[in-house]
């Protein structure tokens, strides 16, 4: 018997669906591209005013104020910025290109990679603003301590418990 904590494996999935839920392969994947745009809708307007944000900010007066060091470290933010905006919103692009080709389970599987990778580069973007703002407002050392800090709680909240309750089956 297969169980909802049993559905790693794809077939497992598929006939665990199948039976619970009633659904077809169809009805799956259009309820998983339908999940996925949910979530990418609350992630989207804040990479993207996040990304806004930092596109400013060379532009400020404080800016000169900013290390050599911190500023490269501006600009690798900046880069996992737009890079976190391009994968979180190229699921959209990739529907249109897709649209009325029924290419739907391709398009939820580079969706879902699309959503992780984004989702890593955000959580590194956050971290360097993390490290940037702490160390304009109070030095160099307690950035780097809310960096890190940034860094744990990232690993915590969308790695490690995700995986924990994925395993455990809560």
């Amino acid at each position: 018997m297969i169980t909802a904590m049993d559905v790693d494996n794809p077939q497992d999935d598929q006939r665990w669906n199948s039976r619970e839920r009633g659904e077809t392969e169809l009805q799956r994947l259009d309820r998983n591209w339908n999940s996925l745009l949910q979530e990418l809708r609350v992630v989207q307007t804040g990479v993207q005013l996040l990304t806004g944000f930092l596109l400013t900010l060379p532009f400020q007066q404080r800016f000169d104020i900013l290390a050599p060091s911190m500023r490269s470290l501006y600009l690798a933010t900046v880069a996992c910025s737009v890079g976190a905006t391009v994968l979180l919103i190229a699921p959209v692009a990739m529907h249109r290109l897709l649209f009325r080709r029924h290419r739907l389970k391709v398009l939820v599987s580079a969706a879902h990679r699309c959503a992780y990778a984004g989702l890593a580069l955000l959580g590194m973007a956050l971290t360097g603003v993390t490290i940037i703002v702490f160390a304009a407002v109070a030095g160099n050392r307690p950035g780097l301590v809310a960096g890190t800090c940034a860094v744990v709680l990232f690993l915590l909240f969308w790695s490690l418990l995700p995986l924990l309750l994925r395993t455990r089956g809560m």
